[in-house]
């Protein structure tokens, strides 16, 4: 991980994955000739956004401990704090010590553990004023198995045939709930309009979105945009869900293929320890999914990027376990690529330890390291950039042939700005031959000041060129 080992001197120096919807034919729909008619808030072209996992997160494990930490994270360069969900747990069927997070009990209630509505209020009133956003968890595809909705409208719930509520998957502390009914949809489109209404929230991180019906995230998105522009955000890789009602979507594929090409090359210690049987892949082939996405996504849609999330570290190890050596040119790799980068509670600090999900586990020490310096340089690097906002319709994508398909290099390119990224994904030293249309005159590696890239790249080796 030597990129961060080098930030101590360039510091003084300078400083569960959805798939796509398949069509009849069973090909993936495309939408890449259409638009997007969200309307994307003005905050979000060069937004990262921050997952607080407040039963973690600190020292007082709710809303007035992550309250505390707010002004680190506007240093840091974070824009949109993601809150896991607020709500109470349900305790029917709990998991664990204190049950998931996604079992809700009561969607117009704050969990006690985590505080009451006026610190909520107070939270998003401290984050505007620091000129930053806050989002909920919501959870609308089920509820938690004492939800007052079980008892009060047991209509609201699928059934099987002898009439029992089901799970969805293995979530038995959870039921489903039936979109066919619209008493249904107007009770979560009423509870999703009540915090924003309530507690001045910007918008929501919605929990497996490709469970719901399309058309009700539709109508959702327009009543919520009634009340005030918001940011929408759906754990689910799904163009169609990015065409009238999200934002941004998952690039669980990307993901994939991080791990994929970390795997080829031998570093990817969870996959090893696990006996995971990934593909083989390269660098050539982010290139290849990009412009598959290009075709499937309405133009003006994102992809929210990332290396680790709660879902990654509880369940698939810490981002140091999946990529090795190769962590800082993949982290490097979700804010470069075109979309928005998200980083997970204590990887602002290099935290390299799972985190429970049903029980209290170990608070990050959140003292600024080579890894605090690392991501505070990203974040200004894309704040800094208007080539890498996520919503730019000038910014332009080019990849650059390097004759070494482990080696990746691309432009991002609006008429004001240029940056060209270049990086070796293996755990080689590696040749190549740039092809003529590699122009890094007159830029400077953002991280070293380098005027150049050496005759070879060393193994994990990346560079951020920018005028």
């Amino acid at each position: 991980m030597k990129k961060f080992a080098l930030l101590s001197l360039a510091a003084l120096l300078a400083v569960a994955p959805t798939a796509f919807a398949q069509g009849k034919d069973g090909k993936q729909p495309e939408f890449g000739s259409q638009k997007t008619t969200v309307q994307h808030p003005d905050w979000v072209s060069n937004a990262t956004i921050y997952e607080a996992n407040l039963r973690q997160g600190s020292e007082t494990r709710n809303l007035k401990g992550m309250q505390q930490h707010l002004p680190r994270l506007k240093d840091l360069g974070v824009d949109i704090i993601w809150h896991m969900p607020i709500h109470p747990i349900s305790q029917l069927n709990k998991k664990g010590e204190l049950g998931s997070y996604y079992a809700v009990q009561d969607y117009k209630k704050v969990n006690p553990e985590f505080g009451n509505m006026l610190d909520l209020q107070e939270f998003v009133r401290t984050a505007h004023d620091l000129g930053m956003y806050v989002i909920l968890d919501e959870v609308c595809n089920h509820t938690g198995c004492d939800n007052a909705w079980v008892k009060e409208h047991p209509e609201y719930y699928k059934r099987d045939k002898e009439g029992n509520f089901v799970s969805p998957y293995d979530w038995t502390d959870t039921y489903q709930l039936d979109y066919s009914n619209p008493e249904l949809r107007a009770a979560m489109k009423d509870a999703l309009k009540f915090w924003v209404q309530e507690a001045d929230i910007d918008g929501y991180r919605c929990d497996v979105a490709g469970m719901v019906p399309v058309d009700f995230w539709n109508e959702a998105r327009k009543e919520l945009d009634e009340i005030k522009p918001v940011f929408m955000l759906a754990e689910a890789t799904s163009p169609e869900l990015t065409l009238n009602a999200f934002d941004a979507d998952y690039n669980w594929p990307m993901k994939d293929l991080f791990h994929a090409i970390a795997a080829t090359q031998g570093v990817n210690q969870y996959a090893i320890d696990h006996k995971q049987s990934l593909p083989k892949k390269c660098a050539k082939d982010i290139i290849r999914l990009y412009e598959q996405q290009r075709k499937e996504y309405p133009q003006g849609a994102i992809n929210m990027n990332m290396v680790t999330n709660h879902d990654l570290n509880s369940w698939e190890g810490t981002e140091m376990e999946r990529y090795g050596q190769g962590l800082a040119a993949f982290a490097s790799l979700s804010y470069l690529l075109p979309g928005m980068p998200m980083m997970y509670t204590g990887q602002e600090v290099g935290m390299d330890h799972a985190l429970e999900f049903f029980k209290y586990d170990q608070v990050p020490d959140y003292t600024a390291n080579d890894y605090t310096a690392f991501y505070e340089m990203l974040n200004a690097l894309k704040k800094n950039h208007q080539a890498l906002d996520a919503t730019n319709p000038e910014s332009e994508f080019r990849a650059i042939p390097m004759g070494n398909d482990n080696i990746i290099a691309f432009e991002r390119k609006t008429p004001s700005d240029v940056v060209v990224y270049i990086a070796n994904l293996s755990d080689k030293e590696a040749d190549y031959k740039a092809d003529k249309s590699l122009n890094i005159k007159n830029m400077t590696e953002y991280f070293t000041g380098a005027k150049k890239l050496p005759k070879k790249l060393g193994p994990w080796d990346f560079f951020i060129f920018t005028k």
